[in-house]
C-alpha cells in the first residue's frame, strides 16, 4: 500500500513537473514573441528616420571595403608537384560614393577598386619568380549628373571610366560619355537610360578594339540594413554598329560588421566583353609554335563569361 501510495505521488508529481515546464515554454515563446515584434517595430522606426536623413539636401560620402589574404609553407610535402614552397595572396577591395543631393538636381558620384597579388615560390627552382603578381585587377569610377523633373525622373548625363591599374593602364580603357533619363524611386536605387552614349575604348600596340555609339544601361542599389553593407553594380553597353561591341560588367560588395568597424566581407563579380575576349585570344595565338593556321577574328572568338570573387576581412569607413 505504501508502496503504492510513493509511485502515485511520484506519477503526480512528475505530471506536475511536465505541466509546469511546458506552460514555462509556451509563455516563455510568447514573450519571445512579442520581444521579436516590438524589434520590428523599433527597426521599422529606425529605418524611416535614415529615410528622413537620406533624403536631406546636401552631401552624403561613404566608403567601405573588403581585405583577404592567406600565407601557406610546404616543407617536403611530396603528395603535390611542388613540394617545398612558399605561397601568399592578398586582395582589397574598396567602394565609396560621394553624393550631392538638392532639391532640383542631383550629383552622383562612386568608385570601386578592387586589387589582389599572389606568389607562389618554389623553393627547388632558383629561376622561379617568387615576387607578388597581379591576380585582380579592376578599377571603375563614374560621375551622373541629372536635373530632377519630377521627384524621381531626372534628365542626366553620365560619365563612367573602367581600366586596370596594376598593368596594362588604359589599356584597354573605357570610357562611356552619355545622356538620357535617370530613375531614382527610392534613395538607394539608381536606374539610369541613356540612348545617346558613345563608347570610347582606349588600346596600344597591335591590340584591336574599336569604339562605337549606342546606348548606355547602369542599374545601382546601395543599402546599409543595420550591421550589413550591400552594394550591387550593373553596367551595360549597347553597341548600335555591332552587337560584339557591347559588353556589361555586375559587380557585388557585401560586408558584415562584427566588431566596430571590422568585420567579414564578400566580393564578386562578373562580366561579359567580346573584344577582351578577342584580344586575349590573340596574345595566345602568337604564343604558339608553329602558329595556327585559322584566321582569328571577332565574330570566330567565344565569349566566355569573365568572373572574380574575393573572401576576407573588412573594415568600414
Amino acid at each position: 500500500m505504501i508502496k503504492k501510495l510513493v509511485l502515485g505521488t511520484a506519477l503526480l508529481l512528475g505530471a506536475t513537473s511536465l505541466t509546469a515546464q511546458t506552460v514555462d515554454v509556451d509563455e516563455l515563446k510568447k514573450e519571445q514573441a512579442a520581444k521579436k515584434d516590438s524589434i520590428a517595430a523599433i527597426q521599422g522606426r529606425v529605418d524611416a528616420i535614415q529615410a528622413e536623413i537620406d533624403a536631406v539636401p546636401g552631401w552624403k560620402i561613404g566608403a567601405f571595403g573588403t581585405i583577404g589574404g592567406s600565407i601557406s609553407g610546404f616543407d617536403k610535402w611530396y603528395s603535390q608537384d611542388i613540394p617545398n614552397n612558399d605561397a601568399a595572396n592578398i586582395g582589397i577591395t574598396v567602394n565609396a560614393y560621394a553624393n550631392l543631393l538638392q532639391d532640383k538636381y542631383f550629383w552622383r558620384n562612386s568608385a570601386n577598386v578592387n586589387l589582389a597579388w599572389v606568389k607562389l615560390n618554389d623553393r627547388d627552382d632558383p629561376s622561379d619568380d617568387d615576387d607578388f603578381r597581379e591576380a585582380t585587377d579592376v578599377f571603375n569610377v563614374t560621375s551622373l549628373f541629372g536635373y530632377k523633373l519630377t521627384k524621381t525622373l531626372a534628365v542626366s548625363t553620365l560619365g563612367e571610366y573602367r581600366t586596370s591599374v596594376l598593368s596594362n593602364f588604359n589599356d584597354p580603357g573605357y570610357l562611356d560619355l552619355g545622356v538620357g533619363m535617370t530613375w531614382t524611386p527610392i534613395s538607394n536605387l539608381v536606374v539610369v537610360v541613356h540612348p545617346l552614349n558613345y563608347n570610347f575604348v582606349f588600346s596600344k600596340g597591335a591590340a584591336e578594339y574599336e569604339s562605337s555609339l549606342g546606348a548606355k544601361i547602369v542599374a545601382d542599389y546601395t543599402r546599409k540594413f543595420g550591421a550589413i553593407n550591400f552594394k550591387t553594380n550593373l553596367s551595360a553597353f549597347l553597341s548600335y554598329e555591332d552587337t560584339d561591341y557591347s559588353n556589361w560588367t555586375w559587380t557585388n560588395s557585401f560586408s558584415y560588421t562584427l566588431w566596430k568597424a571590422i568585420g567579414v566581407g564578400f566580393d564578386f563579380g562578373l562580366r561579359s566583353n567580346k573584344q577582351e575576349a578577342f584580344n586575349y585570344a590573340l596574345a595566345q595565338d602568337a604564343l604558339l609554335v608553329p602558329p595556327p593556321t585559322d584566321v582569328r577574328t571577332l565574330e570566330n572568338t567565344d565569349n566566355e563569361l569573365q568572373s572574380f570573387w574575393n573572401l576576407g576581412l573588412s573594415y568600414s569607413f
